[in-house]
């Protein structure tokens, strides 16, 4: 089974379960993206010193993607209108929250790259004090 079948038998809903199956597993990895997009902000503020943010910051982006697509994906191959039982209103929703997850990671990366340049500098002036 290629990739895009696989995210096909996903958006559908597999082979369990009715038409919200693939709009409730967008919505799933969309709301696990934004948890490790918050995490990973998180660690480059120091309030969790668990982890690398930049891993962190990355894996959110990634699942963010991932959800938004498998919504899309529902979106794209279900039929009937919002409140037809297909989940079309879970894929909507699915959507931002995947995107949201996009935005944090980046914003945790990009911080992550600022406090790294803080510290080379930092460290850079303290071996020519030294010296």
């Amino acid at each position: 089974m290629s990739a895009a079948d696989a995210l096909m038998v996903a958006a559908e809903g597999g082979i369990i379960g009715d038409g919200r199956t693939g709009a409730n597993l967008a919505l799933g990895v969309g709301l696990i993206g934004v948890v490790i997009g918050g995490l990973a902000l998180a660690r480059v503020a120091g309030r969790i010193s668990a982890g690398n943010a930049r891993t962190g910051a990355m894996s959110a982006m990634t699942v963010g993607l991932l959800g938004t697509a498998l919504a899309v994906l529902h979106l794209a191959t279900s039929s009937g209108g919002p409140g037809t039982g297909n989940g079309m209103v879970g894929a909507v929703f699915a959507i931002p929250l995947g995107l949201i997850a996009v935005a944090l990671g980046r914003r945790a990366l990009t911080r992550s790259r600022h406090a790294e340049r803080t510290t080379d500098r930092f460290e850079h002036e303290r071996e020519l004090g030294s010296a």
